[in-house]
């Protein structure tokens, strides 16, 4: 069984960090455009793989996945947080952390495994999507109580990431052909620089709207299709390859490895609860016809990933409880590198 690569990022990151074993003096800030830019192309790359119809479909059949989701992996970083004696705010922060799976891990997975043509990957996708779009919805509201914000600007930040998000994918799925077409080329730099430079305009977008870019990128790549995907993929592989290196080594390099250890039994405790429940919500998301036990196993087993998005919220809730950032952090960690390894146990 081959090894992911992703975990090797991730220890690197470590052991050159603040606290590692040999503290780099590099360009933070240069690392972490990189490692923006590394998710992006990841889950820009990831839409190419699929259609406006296939998305669709997907979305309807998997909307029961997407509420058990929530159901199951919301509730053990909560509890957690309440049993940990934290503010019933800092607890809904601790739920959101262990809710939400890593989409630029999850991607990295199917692209090394080569799972994208597989029968459980639309639903996986669905659920990803689905979670980005829960996410919409949440970061806004909980920046806004984090900071003591009234009923009107909790309506208003909510409400203009919801129609953004609604914009875009209803724009995804239904204009993707004309997108394609308006953007074509046979030069391979147009379509490298427009394909690029279209991404980077609708996270950035995105990003002021408070909605998140990794999903504004995914889109970007769902409306992208026929030859001109293709191309797109072939001329930005080497790209999310580079880039995507850097995103898991920027995340190792954040977390100072001094501040794992109180945190460590709590932070596993959480990281086997929530293996088996993003387990179960992926082996139940996948029922019914076409879909064999390994491949239901499987679902779930890619879902297990943390990373991104939880280290956002953990970013926003440590103003209002301290030990969310270690633990998040530590958390993050297990979940980051037992994600890859734990989906490739079905073959």
């Amino acid at each position: 069984m081959s090894i992911s690569a992703i975990p090797l990022y991730l220890v690197a990151g470590l052991a050159f960090g603040t606290g590692g074993i040999l503290p780099l003096n590099i360009s933070r800030s240069f690392i972490h455009i990189g490692a923006e830019i590394g998710v992006l192309l990841l889950l820009f790359m990831l839409g190419l793989e699929y259609s406006g119809d296939q998305l669709k479909e997907s979305l309807r059949k998997g909307a029961g996945g997407g509420i058990l989701d929530i159901v199951l992996n919301f509730p053990p970083g909560f509890i957690a947080g309440y049993l940990l004696g934290w503010s019933t705010l800092a607890s809904v922060l601790l739920g959101g952390v262990t809710f939400i799976s890593s989409s630029g891990i999850v991607a990295r997975v199917l692209s090394e495994l080569s799972r994208h043509k597989c029968p459980e990957t639309p639903m996986v996708l669905s659920i990803l999507v689905q979670e980005d779009l829960f996410m919409a919805v949440y970061l806004p509201l909980v920046a806004v109580l984090i900071v003591g914000g009234d009923t009107q600007r909790i309506l208003i930040s909510v409400s203009i990431a919801v129609v953004a998000v609604l914009i875009a994918l209803y724009a995804a799925l239904n204009y993707g052909p004309l997108f394609s077409r308006l953007i074509s080329s046979n030069s391979d730099e147009v379509v490298l620089l427009t394909a690029f430079g279209s991404l980077l305009l609708v996270a950035g977008v995105a990003e002021r709207l408070r909605v998140s870019a990794a999903i504004g990128a995914f889109l970007v790549g769902i409306a992208i299709s026929g030859p001109m995907a293709e191309q797109s993929y072939r001329l930005l592989s080497p790209l999310r390859d580079l880039f995507a290196a850097i995103f898991f080594f920027f995340f190792g390099l954040e977390v100072d490895p001094r501040s794992l250890p109180p945190v460590l039994l709590v932070a596993a405790i959480l990281a086997v609860v929530t293996t088996l429940t993003k387990l179960a919500t992926g082996y139940w998301a996948t029922r019914g016809e076409g879909f064999k036990t390994r491949f239901r196993l499987r679902a779930g087993l890619t879902l297990v990933a943390h990373g991104e998005f939880s280290i956002v919220i953990a970013g926003l809730g440590v103003v209002i409880e301290p030990r969310l950032g270690a633990l998040s952090a530590a958390y993050v960690l297990l979940m980051a590198i037992l994600g890859p390894m734990a989906a490739r146990l079905v073959r």
